[in-house]
């Protein structure tokens, strides 16, 4: 499926959590949902991301079942009212939500954990044939920020994705259908979060698809002086220009609109950068 990615794909985030750093207790109604994934879509949204359990830090973990009642209802409800075909991407580290959620119409496992969390998931990702994020944090939610420190952060983060994505191999999971995500804001630092961002054409160079997550995260107001995570969406379209120059393909936002304009100019540049770049033998 990622093998035809011909521009940088928007993924929205429809959390469907009461507890969710920025937009908790939004969505938590299917009827609320149900306009917000509309309106996603009618802003450029390639992919929608919907998660039942919150991942900022600190949050406390939702057993299965929970999940399972929070997100199964909305993706039903997007693919008989809004859209069959939009991909559908579910926000969770364990086996039994990433099979409900597929049965129910989802096709992208997103997991935080990169399968440390429920190694089950990586064996539905591979029996169906579904591409899968996988993506790098130190620590877990609840003790991700509590001090996280690194010799050098880019090649700490390279190296453990490398092993996760021997793992996915492992599994069965095709090359294509794995997608690498740095963490953003995930046990990091805020100099850990710059250093990852100025470096991302080498997370890129390991040869598979990128996914970005920057959205509204705390380390971008305390450079912007902000607070309030909703007064990020300068600073989040920003990362995202800067992320398709650098050979990111996918980015996780919360503000698709501010969001795709960004990567839609970053990428015409892009292509005309690369086209007219000496060529060498």
């Amino acid at each position: 499926m990622l093998k035809k990615i011909t521009k940088p794909l928007i993924m929205g985030i429809l959390n469907v959590t009461p507890d969710s750093f920025s937009d908790g207790g939004k969505y938590t109604k299917i009827e609320a949902a149900l306009v917000q994934a509309k309106k996603m879509l009618e802003d450029g949204a390639d992919i929608i991301d919907i998660g039942g359990e919150s991942t900022r830090p600190g949050a406390e973990s939702v057993n299965a079942e929970e999940q399972i009642a929070r997100v199964v209802p909305v993706i039903k409800i997007i693919r008989e009212k809004v859209s069959t075909s939009v991909w559908i991407s579910i926000d969770t580290t364990l086996s039994q939500v990433a099979t409900a959620a597929l049965d129910a119409g989802a096709n992208i496992i997103n997991d935080i954990s990169a399968g440390q969390g429920d190694k089950n998931i990586l064996t539905v990702a591979s029996q169906r044939n579904v591409p899968i994020i996988l993506m790098h944090m130190q620590g877990t939610p609840q003790t991700m920020q509590d001090n996280p420190n690194y010799a050098d952060v880019v090649s700490e983060v390279i190296e453990s994705l490398k092993f996760r994505v021997n793992d996915a191999l492992k599994a069965g999971i095709k090359k294509e259908n794995i997608v690498l995500d740095p963490g953003i804001g995930f046990g990091k630092r805020k100099i850990d979060n710059i250093n990852l961002l100025a470096h991302l054409s080498e997370l890129v160079d390991v040869g598979y698809s990128v996914l970005l997550g920057t959205s509204r995260k705390r380390f971008m107001g305390s450079i912007c002086a902000v607070s309030e995570p909703s007064q990020l969406v300068t600073a989040t379209a920003v990362t995202t220009a800067l992320g398709v120059m650098d050979g990111v393909m996918l980015f996780r936002v919360h503000d698709v609109k501010e969001n795709r304009q960004a990567a839609d100019v970053a990428w015409a540049l892009k292509k005309e950068k690369d086209y007219s770049a000496p060529k060498t033998n």
